[in-house]
């Protein structure tokens, strides 16, 4: 049971929800909102307040972007903590391809840089006991009913990865739907990797799945973020099945992923093959290159190049 839990990315979408999920449950003794924004995390936490009758949400702000940020903002937590929810990123929107001071780009640096910092700076610091829980997504192993190719690196080489958190991978064409699913790559295999590395520390991966309610649409380009707001999500995917769910289900994965003792350290889970919502599988069954240590530790080597 996990009485307290520091969620990234809180003040709204998913990890607020996740927030409000997980104060239900009766061991919650403390939520820890880690929130970039003060003035949104406040209201986050109001709301938080009322809609669960409790009194348990703690505020730590921090840019999962900035390293340093992260290491400021560990030295506030005074308590050890039981389990983090690697929640904060999505496609960032048009500053997706700009570079930050630690050299990742800013897709990068958000979904990656700061989770990596927070997650290790905890076990430095003797305050992480149990769990993490990295985001991820079905991007990653494709869904070709959709067209949406698997992530396809040549070699899953250290180099291969430095080039993917910088951009260079892509060349003159960065398109952010593609990079998405790479970086979502590179943080998954991370988090395998350290599930490896500490043993006495739970680390899965999930996919909330094709979730309405979100802000992840608001990223995309105009065109794509219309296609997909007025077309895809209303009209398409229900007609496909198993493509599209609502806020709760979709968090729901996550809240199961972090409390449930039937998901395992060490595997990602996601939707079935083909499918972006329904029940979740261990997408290793049909993406191998998520069994393979040695792709799973040059992730987490190309990642160390950018962290000083």
């Amino acid at each position: 049971m996990n009485e307290s839990i520091l969620i990234t990315g809180a003040n709204n979408g998913l990890g607020k929800e996740a927030a409000r999920q997980l104060a239900l449950k009766k061991e919650t003794k403390k939520i820890i909102l880690f929130c970039r924004n003060q003035a949104k995390a406040e209201v986050a936490k109001i709301d938080l307040e009322q809609q669960t009758g409790k009194k348990i949400f703690e505020i730590v702000i921090g840019d999962v972007s900035d390293a340093n940020s992260v290491r400021n903002a560990v030295e506030k937590i005074k308590d050890p903590i039981d389990a983090v929810i690697l929640n904060a990123g999505g496609m960032v929107g048009k500053t997706a391809a700009k570079a930050t001071s630690s050299g990742m780009n800013q897709l990068a640096a958000t979904n990656i840089l700061g989770h990596v910092v927070l997650v290790e700076e905890l076990i430095k610091h003797d305050k992480l006991k149990k769990a993490v829980l990295f985001v991820s997504a079905e991007a990653v192993p494709g869904v070709k009913s959709l067209g949406m190719k698997p992530v396809a690196m040549r070699t899953s080489s250290i180099d291969e990865f430095a080039g993917v958190l910088d951009g260079s991978y892509f060349g003159n064409k960065f398109d952010v739907t593609q990079a998405y699913g790479y970086v979502k790559y590179a943080g998954t295999m991370w988090t395998l990797s350290m599930a490896r590395k500490y043993p006495d520390i739970k680390f899965v991966v999930m996919s909330p799945g094709n979730t309405k309610g979100t802000a992840a649409p608001d990223s995309l380009p105009p065109a794509m973020r219309f296609m997909l707001k007025y077309f895809m999500m209303p009209v398409v995917f229900p007609l496909l099945g198993d493509m599209v769910h609502n806020l709760e289900i979709g968090v729901k994965r996550i809240v199961d992923g972090i409390s449930d003792e039937r998901y395992k350290s060490g595997v990602f889970y996601a939707s079935k093959e083909g499918k972006l919502s329904g029940d979740v599988v261990d997408q290793s069954t049909f993406y191998t290159d998520l069994k393979n240590t040695t792709f799973q530790d040059n992730a987490d080597k190309a990642i160390h190049r950018f962290i000083k």
